[in-house]
């Protein structure tokens, strides 16, 4: 898996996914090289607390995406709260208010079919906790696509629904806890020299 050289990480988690998630980015260093796109449902009327959260944790910058936006090496674009969260083909960010996508916006099978449009075969997906099964659809674009896709553990899971879901549906190439994922990422992403910029 190390040989191919990957471009950016887009993640999806719900109920529980984002104890995962802090894990996940806890664990990143600072010159970790990939880009990371990420969708955690959030309460519509969630004010960019979570940024703001997962900031303090992490080594890496974190924001909330903004619309047309460029993807930068090394941050992590959080999709605000009531908005679908896409990357164009330029690898710009672009913010939808379209219908809700497996009851969710932001949707995790929006990001990851848009992600894996605009990087192909050099996209990571990772799913993490949830109760429901948003973001299997979108791993099987991802795996379609030539992307490699995780899966976090069920056993370590909160809610087992999301991961299991995605993995039942034969779309998930590798089944990890959370700091394995981290570890994996790291191996697959590298480091970048110019820290970040």
């Amino acid at each position: 898996m190390s040989a191919r050289h990957y471009a950016a990480v887009a993640i999806g988690g719900s109920a529980g996914g984002l104890e995962a998630l802090s894990l996940i980015l806890a664990a990143l260093p600072g010159d970790f090289a990939l880009p990371i796109l990420a969708v955690q449902h959030l309460h519509p009327t969630d004010s960019g607390y979570l940024a703001e959260h997962l900031g303090g944790l992490s080594a890496l910058a974190v924001s909330e995406a903004r619309d047309k936006e460029i993807v930068r090496s090394g941050h992590v674009y959080l999709a605000p709260a009531n908005y679908h969260l896409l990357v164009e083909k330029d690898h710009t960010l672009s913010l939808s208010v379209d219908e809700k996508v497996s009851w969710a916006r932001p949707s995790i099978d929006v990001l990851f079919d848009s992600a894996a449009r605009a990087w192909g075969q050099r996209l990571i997906g990772v799913i993490l906790s949830g109760a429901n099964h948003d973001g299997t659809e979108g791993m099987r674009v991802i795996k379609r696509r030539g992307g490699l896709t995780i899966a976090q553990d069920p056993r370590s899971a909160q809610h087992t629904a999301m991961p299991s879901a995605a993995i039942d549906a034969h779309q998930v190439d590798v089944v990890l806890e959370p700091k394995s994922i981290a570890d994996l990422l790291i191996e697959l992403g590298g480091h970048d020299p110019s820290g970040g910029a």
